[in-house]
Order: structure tokens, then C-alpha cells, then sequence
């Protein structure tokens, strides 16, 4: 096979990439091919056509030389590529048994669920690598105490054990979701009705119920799904798969983002794992950019918005589309190849995260000690009574700020506190490590809940 591909040029997340190659053009011809072969068999097995044809068929679609941009390009003439596959693969064949009593979309639909089965394998071993190094994040540095923000400012202390048991749940999601996606094989004959399928099959003198029969062989070949019902245009498997790509990139996403912020030069809580040439800047020799959170960041970006698209064919009219099927192809192919690149490129971001714990206590006394501030005012609010607690408090903050004073040395000026309370305790209220609430536990939690319920394939 030959073909003009798409390198990634201007997509380097999925380049070179496992989830690349399982959705480009040549996977795609071979999952037709494998379709096409499995459809013969599933026809012999029940008895529609020879064995031999069967056997012709299957050699042939595995060894059939197909110029894929000349398929392509001849898909022009009939909307698809499947009637140029079918010509070339009957030719290879030397059998008129090809695509019998099937239709282009039962073959395209087919094949599309064995890209998507295919991807989804390769996106979920990488999901799992993921929360595997997540998992070792968070046990690492489950009282790795760091500044928890709330909208972009310092908040409470939390710790980066809890930050990553959170990433890891979101990575445990989206799998869950791509679990949960049933990919079925599309056996509806021209209009839905499988006409073409029983004709044949009475022909043959074969009991009734040929069609269903058809079905679930043709799934055992291809270990795919049965329907009730022929899905042209009853497009929820495609609606569900995108649904759940977009929910994964997401994830993803959310996880670069924060590896972005935490690797700023003024926050540096965090650094990407070194590479040869990694993170240079054309310009600035000093620069070490975050580039995998980047290319994940961009795939998150993406593929909500092409997952949409993939939607609206749900709007698809009669009993076959003209257009709304075809736009999802693409739309499609990049949900699965920009989930899989930005997949991959996780479990590597994952696995070598490099923790600077030094610096997040550092962070942690920027603001002066006042990320205690709530639970001073808890403390303080039953001894002074709240509007008294909260009037000493601000203006204890006020003076921190304008002085640059620690928060904890004004307050050891203030009658009002020395007077409620020890320097002893005082000194416990102000230690940002006395303040992450169930940040351990709930990081324990977290870790326990998935080895007790382990995913099931």
C-alpha cells in the first residue's frame, strides 16, 4: 500500500504516536479489508456462501495491494471509499461472493467500530499507565504540604498528594467512560431493513431468521457488539464514543493546565521530565517550556469541539444520510488520534513529574502566613465573638502586608490575641501543615476505593 500521509506536521501531539498510526489512512483500508473478510465468513459460517469463497476473501483482503490515494481520490465518484475497495479486493478474490447482500455503510460503519476498538485498546493501556504513576504521586507525597488556590490565588494549604489523587480520578473516569462505549458492528443492508441479507438467504433455502443469525457471527468475527436495531441513522455509537473522547481529553486537560501554571518560573512547585532538546526556546536560551502539558492542553481544546460535530450527526434524516454521515469520518478519526497522542503523551508527563517540595513550602509563607487566615478566624471567633475575631484579623493582615511583617508577628503584638491565646498555640494555628484538613485521608480514600473496585475489561 502507498499513501500520501499526514505526518502531524501541524498537529506534533499525535505524532508519532501509537493512536497515529491505528487511525491513519492505511489503518482505516485495513480495518475495510478486515470487515469486508469478516462479513465472508461470518456468511460462511452460517451457511450463505462456500467456505472456499470465505477463505479466498480473507487471503485476498489480506494481501491485496491497495493504492490508497488513488482509492481516495476515486471516492470522489461515489461519496465513499468503499466502492473502489470492493472492485479492487473482488478482483484479488476472483470470487463474486465480496460483499454479499452488504451495503457501504455496513461496511464503512463496520470497519470505523474496528478503529475505534483498535484505539481505544492503545488509549486506555496508555489511561492506566497514567494512573499508575499518578497513584505513585500521590502515595509519594501524600503530606507534601503546597498552597491550594482558588481563583488563581492562594487560598488553604492542601497537598500535592491530594492534587494528584484528584488527576488520577479524572484519569479513572474517562476510562470508565471509554469502557462503558459499546462499539457494535453495522449490518443493515441498503435501507436498514436487511432486505438484500433474507433475499439471499431464501435463495439458499436457509431457515428464517437468517439475518440476526448474520449478525451476531459477524460480530464473533470481528469482536464487536450486537444491536437491536441498524444504526445509519441512529447514531449513538458514534455520538457516545466522541462523548467519551471529548470527557478524556478533557481530563487530560485539566491535568496540563495545572502542570503549567506549577511550572512557572515564579511558582516552580513542579518540572516536566527532561529530554534531549526539550523545552528549548528558538529565541531564549534560558527557557525550559512545559511542552507536554502543551501538547495535551492543545488536544483538550480540540477535541470538545470536534466532538460536537460528531453530535449533530445525530440529526441525520430518512434511513441513510447524505452528508451527516460523511462529515463524522473525519471529525471521528481526529477524537480518537488527538485522545490517543494526548493519552500518551500523559503517561510520559506522568511518569516523570518532578516534585519540588521545597519549593511549594517556600510558596506556602508568600503570603506572610495569612493562608491560615480561616482557620484563625475559626479558632478565634468563639473567643473574641466573630465580628470582634474578624475586625483584629483584617487588620492584622492589613499591617502584615503594608509592613511585610509575618502574620504571626503582628499578631504577637495585638493584646487582643496574646491575651486569648499562648504563643505555643499560636505558633500550632499559624504551621500551614496543621491546616490541611482530610487532605491525607482523603487521598487514602481515593487510592483504597480503586483497589477494592479494580477496573474490569
Amino acid at each position: 500500500m502507498n499513501a500520501d500521509p499526514d505526518s502531524g506536521l501541524l498537529s506534533p501531539v499525535r505524532a508519532g504516536t501509537p493512536a497515529e498510526a491505528a487511525t491513519g489512512d492505511l489503518a482505516w483500508v485495513r480495518a475495510l479489508l478486515d470487515t469486508e473478510a469478516a462479513l465472508a465468513r461470518a456468511q460462511a459460517g452460517t451457511g450463505l456462501i462456500p467456505q472456499a469463497a470465505a477463505e479466498a476473501i480473507t487471503e485476498a483482503a489480506a494481501s491485496v495491494e491497495i493504492d490508497v490515494v488513488a482509492l481516495a481520490r476515486a471516492a470522489r465518484e461515489t461519496a465513499n471509499p468503499v466502492v473502489g475497495l470492493i472492485k479492487e479486493l473482488t478482483e484479488a478474490a476472483g470470487t463474486e461472493y465480496v460483499h454479499r447482500g452488504s451495503t457501504s455503510q455496513d461496511i464503512f460503519d463496520t470497519a470505523m467500530m474496528l478503529v475505534a476498538a483498535r484505539t481505544r485498546a492503545l488509549i486506555t493501556a496508555d489511561l492506566e499507565a497514567t494512573a499508575n504513576a499518578l497513584a505513585d504521586l500521590a502515595r509519594a507525597h501524600r503530606d507534601t504540604i503546597m498552597a491550594g488556590r482558588t481563583l488563581t490565588a492562594h487560598a488553604v494549604p492542601t497537598t500535592f498528594g491530594l492534587k494528584a489523587a484528584g488527576w488520577r480520578q479524572l484519569t479513572l473516569d474517562a476510562l470508565d467512560r471509554l469502557d462503558r462505549v459499546v462499539l457494535p458492528v453495522s449490518l443493515g443492508g441498503a435501507a436498514g431493513t436487511r432486505a438484500a441479507y433474507a433475499e439471499y438467504a431464501r435463495l439458499a433455502e436457509l431457515p428464517d431468521g437468517y439475518p440476526q443469525r448474520l449478525q451476531t457471527a459477524f460480530a464473533q468475527e470481528t469482536g464487536l457488539a450486537e444491536t437491536t436495531l441498524p444504526w445509519h441513522t441512529l447514531r449513538t455509537p458514534t455520538a457516545d464514543l466522541a462523548a467519551a473522547l471529548s470527557f478524556t481529553a478533557a481530563a487530560l486537560g485539566k491535568i496540563a493546565v495545572d502542570v503549567q501554571f506549577l511550572t512557572r518560573t515564579e511558582v516552580g512547585e513542579v518540572t516536566e521530565p527532561a529530554g534531549e532538546g526539550r523545552g528549548g526556546s528558538s529565541a531564549m536560551p534560558h527557557k525550559r517550556n512545559p511542552v507536554l502539558a502543551t501538547l495535551i492542553r492543545s488536544a483538550a481544546l480540540q477535541v470538545p469541539v470536534l466532538a460536537t460535530g460528531v453530535t449533530q450527526a445525530l440529526l441525520s434524516e430518512d434511513e441513510r444520510s447524505a452528508g451527516a454521515w460523511h462529515a463524522e469520518w473525519q471529525l471521528l478519526r481526529e477524537c480518537l488520534r488527538l485522545t490517543g497522542g494526548a493519552a500518551h503523551t500523559a503517561a510520559e508527563l506522568a511518569r516523570g513529574l518532578v516534585v519540588n517540595d521545597e519549593r511549594m513550602r517556600e510558596n506556602l509563607a508568600f503570603t506572610h502566613g495569612q493562608i491560615v487566615s480561616e482557620r484563625l478566624s475559626t479558632v478565634l471567633a468563639p473567643l473574641l465573638g466573630k465580628a470582634r475575631a474578624k475586625e483584629v484579623l483584617g487588620r492584622a493582615s492589613k499591617l502584615a502586608l503594608e509592613q511585610d511583617r509575618a502574620l504571626g508577628e503582628v499578631l504577637s503584638d495585638l493584646p487582643e490575641i496574646t491575651g486569648a491565646l499562648s504563643a505555643e498555640s499560636l505558633a500550632d494555628l499559624l504551621d500551614p501543615a496543621n491546616y490541611t484538613g482530610s487532605a491525607g485521608v482523603l487521598t487514602d480514600a481515593a487510592l483504597e476505593a480503586r483497589e477494592e473496585n479494580p477496573r474490569t475489561p
